[in-house]
């Protein structure tokens, strides 16, 4: 099994040359000729004199057709910023669907604009700035070309305002080129705009983008070309420090005041136009969003993303390696230790691109040691490199270090350490997409069995869909830096965890219809399997579905499935986690018929119900 990886390997190229055979669609940006002042009132003369991104297209519900809610882009840029207006005309009467006020909404069930901008042109990696007409803003990165959206963790600073009128409504955006990553000297950039207009139930994009994919793929993007090369702004280095303090004392006790201090230093230094270096002194992170409270009735750990600001710029460059529940690195290890928070001295970060093809990653984080909990202090370090191929694919290797540093030094026989490539696979025309990797632990132990290997190929068209995934993960694939949870098994009777190899199997296929109907937009049969299997090839667990689903014009959905499920349970396990009796170790076989229906999301008030 670890060897047809190796084989995909040589194959995925060939799938690579797919050439998209569009016409690209190009606008020309010119350099402001009087201040832009964002308000949302478009009376400046630059305005005047930029080039029109109109005649959009439509994308749902159908992607053949002229916008019937039509948007005027105009762009333009100074020294500083990158700025972007839009007209976005309504000829409905009502109010506009927007259904929360908080930042980072999301896309698909709100009116919005959104723009996507690649700045390296590799249509690969890029940014995303969206408003709603309530002049509410969110922004995010692309990575892995867009195909799987927008990731909002990522947060910057930048400008818009909304005006409403009877008939439209208008947007005005500023972007600092200081937020944005670019190689300097370069002309042209890649871009695409999108429109959301929920009353009319209609989502349109200026470079037409086909249905069956996401409104944020770089691969439809259009080209923008400056009338002067964008070369680098002027130096770019932000430094916050901060200082805390407090006092407490227990009156009930009589105890004396105690007094409690903190500092420490952010700095961001930026080398280039499109690399970074982030250093930081005793982190503070209790501005840190909370994370989502969720119920884990599974029996393994679930993934929780990272929120700590330090950690998520350029983030994927180092987490998109490996699947879901194989990552090699997870920033979220570094000052976690059993539950326990283990404070960061400092550490750096150096990232970004260095040219069109080559991008890099390097970091290294030092932990205090905690007498008390008889952990010594820990340097956490990630290598990370990746090289563009063909069109829109790329190979990326990855090194990650953990390492126990004693007084005494640094110590020979504890440490953790990953070595791995990654081949990403996307075609220039968006229909074939996949990965490849192989990856190896090494401890001073020098256990066999380490090594884990998954591969991921799926091929898209408007009616035709398909994907196929393996995944096989050795017992001894140790990732004290990574999240791989399938592996453990924990016993809560004995305090027990032992580790299995486990092989993975994921194929699904679907089959799409698109009726002339004012109610069905596309209607398909998909059958999904997903069986997992031993190093003996015994089966512990599978689920094989047979669905029938609807989506509807309205954008309703309804699915009818039939499930057969297997679990082969290796130890009792009390899920209810109260102390009583548990479910004893057993092979478990069951069976259902499920039909789940979600309402209009366009509608004040919506939901899902599903009769099991």
């Amino acid at each position: 099994m670890r060897y047809c990886s190796l084989i995909l390997f040589f194959l995925m190229p060939i799938f690579s040359w797919s050439q998209n055979q569009e016409e690209v669609k190009t606008i020309c940006i010119y350099k402001a000729i009087d201040n832009i002042v964002v308000d949302g009132i478009l009376n400046e003369k630059s305005w005047d004199s930029a080039q029109t991104a109109g005649n959009f297209k439509q994308m749902f519900p159908f992607d053949t057709s002229t916008a019937k809610t039509q948007t005027l882009v105009r762009v333009t840029f100074d020294d500083n910023n990158l700025y972007i207006s839009a007209v976005c005309f309504d000829s409905i009467v009502g109010k506009y669907v927007v259904q929360s006020l908080k930042r980072d909404f999301s896309y698909p069930v709100n009116d919005a604009f959104a723009v996507y901008i690649d700045c390296m042109s590799d249509q690969i990696n890029g940014f995303c700035f969206g408003v709603n007409p309530l002049g509410v803003q969110r922004e995010g990165v692309l990575s892995n070309g867009g195909g799987m959206g927008v990731t909002t963790i990522w947060d910057n600073k930048w400008t818009s305002e909304v005006k409403q009128f009877d008939d439209k409504w208008i947007v005005e955006m500023a972007i600092p080129f200081k937020s944005l990553r670019f190689k300097s000297g370069v002309d042209t950039w890649r871009i695409n705009f999108s429109r959301n207009d929920l009353k009319r139930n209609e989502n349109s994009v200026w470079s037409p983008v086909p249905r069956n994919f996401n409104v944020a793929s770089l691969a439809f993007t259009g080209k923008m070309k400056f009338d002067e090369p964008k070369k680098k702004t002027s130096s770019n280095i932000s430094i916050i420090p901060y200082v805390t303090g407090g006092v407490s004392q227990d009156y009930l006790t009589q105890t004396k005041e105690q007094y409690t201090y903190n500092g420490g230093l952010d700095a961001k230094i930026a080398l280039s136009s499109s690399l970074n270096l982030d250093l930081t002194i005793n982190p503070d992170f209790s501005q840190v969003e909370v994370d989502r409270q969720v119920t884990n009735l599974s029996r393994f750990s679930i993934f929780f993303p990272e929120r700590r600001n330090f950690f998520i710029e350029n983030s994927d460059l180092f987490e998109r390696f490996g699947f879901r529940q194989i990552r090699p690195f997870f920033s979220r290890n570094i000052g976690l230790y059993k539950g326990q928070i283990i404070p960061i001295l400092g550490g750096f970060r150096i990232s970004g691109n260095i040219n069109k093809k080559w991008r890099i990653g390097v970091m290294s984080m030092q932990t205090e040691h905690k007498r008390e909990l008889g952990l010594e202090s820990q340097n956490y370090s990630v290598a990370a490199i990746s090289r563009n191929l063909f069109k829109r694919s790329n190979i990326s290797f990855i090194f990650v270090n953990k390492q126990e540093v004693t007084t005494k030094g640094i110590s020979d026989n504890l440490f953790n350490r990953i070595a791995g490539v990654d081949y990403n696979l996307q075609s220039a025309n968006n229909k074939w997409f996949g990965k490849i990797f192989y990856h190896y632990s090494f401890t001073a132990q020098n256990l066999s069995n380490a090594s884990a290997n998954a591969s991921f190929l799926s091929y898209a068209t408007p009616k035709l869909s398909w994907e196929w995934n393996h995944e096989y993960v050795e017992k001894n694939y140790l990732a004290d830096v990574g999240f791989v949870p399938r592996i453990y098994f924990y016993d809560p009777q004995t305090g027990i965890t032992t580790r299995e190899t486990y092989l993975r199997l994921e194929p699904i296929i679907r089959y799409k219809f698109y009726p002339k109907s004012k109610i069905i937009n596309h209607h398909y049969p998909e059958i999904y399997v997903s069986h997992y299997l031993d190093s003996a090839f015994n089966s512990t667990e599978y689920q094989y579905q047979l669905s029938y689903n609807f989506s509807f014009q309205n954008t309703s959905l309804l699915s009818i499935k039939y499930r057969r499920n297997f679990i082969k349970l290796r130890i009792p396990v009390d899920i209810t986690f109260t102390g009583n009796t548990p479910i004893i170790a057993d092979d478990y076989y069951f069976e259902n018929v499920l039909a789940t229906y979600t309402s209009s999301s366009i509608k004040p008030l919506f939901g899902t119900a599903t009769i099991d």
